[in-house]
């Protein structure tokens, strides 16, 4: 039996338990299911990918940690969304970690540090930070000081449309700093609470159409406390993940210990399949994002949302990737499905398309004033400062105006031009009905190296995208062209990454257009775009898939 059968330490992350080992070791002769299994505990176990064996339900009985109400036991046919780092790897700590030399009986940190750096080393998926520095005169360009200063031009910032350096959204910051100082003074609770917090607030909650709004530091907190304290504070709660979430979602839900079901990324066929297993009065919430970061994908959020209100869940949507850049107003893929009503938690990031920092979520005045009141996160967290909420209530009120919708035309113009020369020209860019563009490198040590090869050849920075981000074996350089990059400078980067794909002895691809559509399943149609590229029939799905073969 393996350590990851006691259902008690399933409850708890593998950083948890590593962090508590000792006292988890002191009560295991108080456990019934662990005393037995002592011995192999400390056993390496040879099939990484095996699933974990679950406790009986004789033994959960057995258990002085848990009741038959604490834990509900997961069948072998269900989806599971396991740590990144092998269960296997629980409380198995070697001697030669623990002892330094014969002299000593204290863990040995920095040999155990040193250990799993190079791990990351051999792996090659050790990260090395590019040291850059943008140009606020001359967006996308910037200097790049590893080796002095060199001129470079970025295609790969989240900044998606250039609002960082907006004259707006500078004059904002600007003027916040003279009139109001540099930090906010503490928590929301404790002078850290401002009508500029407020305001913006306001002006989230109408961009989305919801009662109310609630601003964090960042939207990795914003996900993971309002995750958390929905997990908490509902009796009984389910969550129903999808597969492709990014990591402040799952931590959310995992550190709950709520129970948790996995589903297929952008699959609402599986969702309904799990959510018609549970209890209708049972609380349920459905997670997922609109477009995933990674591969560019827009989810069938209409599909989503009715599936899950059809069972009684709330649907939270992380939007940060299509806040500011779909939609009218710059609300997101809600807005520009015309589903804004369907989403009852919305999730979104200041930090990308609106050019500043900062998360926030957005829903009922009662959710909001909930996850206010019981989010730890929140609660003790000092508060952004007032040069950072001028700056992002400015850039929202630009990207909601007509200047907002000429910017997004003129970004979604430069990622359909961009994508089909790349692909004309042999590369395995990703179809994608979002703005992210994937090249595709399948290898962590020869992705890292274009990476760094663009930056110092070329002065173009594309950073490489390898395990955790993605998955082993789909390693990608990740393009986000903007409004801002010019068709010349365009076609200048096509050719200097073509230049250095040949270089690298990589192969060259043709595109091959499938019959159907991998996000509904539903027949591509061609329709004249750029070039020629499919498109879906169902009405608010654009999804355009790109199979890539060798020439």
């Amino acid at each position: 039996m393996k350590a990851s059968a006691c259902t008690f330490l399933n409850r708890f992350s593998v950083s948890s338990i590593r962090q508590y080992a000792p006292l988890f070791l002191n009560y295991m002769d108080k456990c019934p299911v662990m005393k037995h299994h002592h011995s192999r505990l400390q056993s390496t176990v040879s099939n990484e990918n095996a699933a974990p064996a679950q406790a009986s339900e004789e033994e959960v009985a057995k258990c002085p940690f848990l009741t038959s109400n604490d834990v509900t036991l997961t069948k072998a046919s269900e989806s599971i969304q396991e740590d990144t780092i092998d269960r296997q790897q629980l409380l198995d700590l070697k001697p030669d970690e623990i002892k330094t030399t014969e002299d000593t009986k204290f863990f040995n940190y920095d040999g155990f540090f040193s250990k799993q750096l190079q791990k990351k080393k051999d792996e090659h998926t050790y990260r090395v930070f590019k040291k850059v520095m943008r140009d606020a005169s001359s967006f996308p360009h910037a200097y790049e000081h590893s080796k002095g200063e060199k001129d470079i031009t970025v295609w790969c910032s989240n900044d998606y449309l250039g609002m960082s350096w907006h004259p707006k959204v500078k004059a904002a910051v600007s003027s916040a700093l003279s009139k109001h100082g540099a930090g906010s003074g503490g928590t929301r609770n404790i002078s850290g609470n401002s009508p500029l917090h407020e305001n913006l607030e306001a002006e989230l909650a109408k961009l989305h159409q919801k009662e109310a709004g609630l601003v964090f530091t960042s939207c990795y907190v914003a996900n993971d406390t309002t995750l958390f304290t929905l997990g908490k504070q509902l009796p009984g709660m389910h969550f129903f993940s999808d597969a492709g979430n990014h990591a402040s979602m799952i931590q959310g839900i995992r550190t709950s210990m709520a129970k948790k079901h996995v589903f297929r990324h952008n699959d609402p066929e599986h969702l309904e399949e799990m959510l018609q297993k549970v209890d209708p009065l049972t609380p349920k919430v459905v997670a997922f994002e609109t477009v995933h970061s990674m591969d560019g994908s827009i989810c069938p959020t209409v599909e989503m949302c009715d599936v899950a209100h059809k069972y009684g869940a709330l649907t939270f949507v992380d939007e940060v990737h299509a806040v500011g850049l779909y939609g009218d107003h710059g609300a997101g893929v809600g807005e520009q499905d015309n589903c804004l009503d369907k989403m009852d938690i919305i999730s979104g990031t200041l930090g990308k398309a609106f050019g500043n920092m900062g998360g926030y979520i957005v829903g009922s005045a009662k959710m909001v004033d909930m996850i206010r009141s019981y989010g730890s996160g929140f609660i003790f967290t000092t508060s952004l400062p007032p040069t950072v909420l001028s700056g992002c209530l400015a850039s929202v009120k630009v990207l909601a105006s007509e200047e907002g919708q000429e910017l997004r035309a003129r970004q979604q113009s430069n990622v359909r031009y961009l994508r089909e020369k790349l692909v004309s020209n042999g590369l395995p860019a990703q179809h994608s009905p979002s703005h992210i563009i994937p090249v595709m490198v399948g290898d962590a040590e020869i992705c890292t190296k274009m990476s760094n090869d663009l930056i110092s050849k070329y002065g173009v920075y594309v950073q490489s995208i390898n395990y955790p981000t993605v998955a082993k074996g789909t390693e990608r350089l990740r393009i986000a062209p903007t409004p801002h990059h010019t068709r010349e400078m365009m076609d200048r980067f096509v050719g200097d990454l073509t230049q250095l794909w040949k270089d690298s002895g990589l192969e060259m691809y043709t595109q091959i257009y499938p019959e159907n559509c991998e996000s509904c399943r539903k027949p591509l149609s061609i329709e004249k775009m750029f070039h020629s590229q499919p498109i879906c029939q169902r009405s608010n799905c654009t999804y355009a898939s790109l199979q890539a073969a060798l020439v």
